[in-house]
């Protein structure tokens, strides 16, 4: 489905669309503020990181694939960033650090996936221990405070009159639309979930191009690490963890199937809203974060139920 969604719009709205539309009218009606231009400013806000991580992460699963490890690189990128930009001030090189390690277990992933076979979700789940682990020693078990104020105005500077974050979003999925639809990587994306022996009659290493889009998502997370350290003004051990979750979650509700290479970026960034919107909802209404977990798990199902029930018709 290189763009089959978006070339037949009329046949069947999308089921992430459906469900954006009723999380708004249901919040709009019992959360107090919900349609408020500050809350709605907020979600996107607070919807970037998951952005930034849910748009590779499409990619990955369009080559039947799968990153466990994401939330728990996120965690360790972050505190690269606050430890390195903390012993040298600069803003510049903690985001490199972030990359470097980032790009070190996307690569790791992709490696471990293409030349010895092993299958996706038991590889990564390996990595997120490591990097879990990782996460603990370098920063102690403790919380990486006193970052550079470089750093944290990141997440509050604006340009143009929107937050930086929200334009690195905005950035970040015009790339990625380009990479996917508009270049040769991306036809070879499609081909490594849809058919990847042609890739190899045509002459290209399916390895060669699996590591690559892997890499993709840890120099994602890498990027990422500099917002979480921005937002929370700290590098903590586990602020990322449980990310992996939401970022698949996205890609699920977004239409991208995990077979076949079929997989659609926009609807990913409405997922992405329809997780953003379900979590603020419900912290408006004061409900416990343990609920909002089974409910992003719940708007999963309810979505791939209305777009089985529309494919059947």
């Amino acid at each position: 489905m290189r763009e089959s969604v978006a070339a037949s719009p009329l046949r069947s709205i999308p089921g992430v669309a459906v469900m954006l539309a009723l999380l708004i009218g249901l919040f709009g009606t019992v959360a107090p503020g919900f349609l408020s231009l500050a809350n709605i400013s907020n979600v996107l806000l607070q919807s970037t990181i998951l952005t930034m991580l849910a748009l590779p992460m499409t990619l990955i699963i369009m080559t039947e694939g799968l990153d466990l490890s994401m939330g728990a690189v996120v965690t360790l990128t972050s505190l690269a960033v606050a430890i390195v930009s903390l012993a040298t001030g600069s803003m510049l090189l903690g985001l490199a650090a972030a990359i470097a390690v980032g790009i070190a277990f996307g690569a790791l992933n992709g490696w471990l996936v293409a030349i010895p076979g092993i299958p996706p979700f038991v590889a990564t789940l390996g990595t997120l221990g490591m990097a879990q682990g990782l996460c603990l020693i370098v920063s102690d078990g403790q919380s990486v405070v006193g970052i550079p104020r470089s750093v944290r105005d990141i997440y509050a500077a604006t340009l143009a009159g929107l937050p930086v974050p929200v334009v690195v979003a905005l950035i970040t999925y015009a790339a990625f639309h380009v990479l996917l639809y508009h270049t040769r990587f991306g036809t070879y994306v499609f081909a490594l979930g849809g058919n990847r022996e042609a890739l190899q009659y045509a002459g290209r290493s399916p390895a060669r191009w699996l590591i690559g889009v892997y890499t993709i998502g840890g120099l994602m997370a890498g990027i990422a690490g500099l917002l979480m350290t921005a937002r929370m003004n700290a590098g903590h051990p586990t602020a990322g963890l449980g990310l992996e979750f939401d970022a698949i979650a996205a890609v699920a509700v977004g239409g991208t199937s995990f077979e076949r290479g079929n997989g659609w970026l926009f609807g990913t960034v409405l997922g992405v809203m329809a997780v953003g919107v379900l979590r603020n909802g419900l912290n408006l209404l004061a409900l416990p974060s343990s609920l909002q977990v089974a409910s992003v798990g719940f708007l999963v199902i309810v979505a791939l139920f209305l777009d089985g029930l529309r494919s059947r018709s």
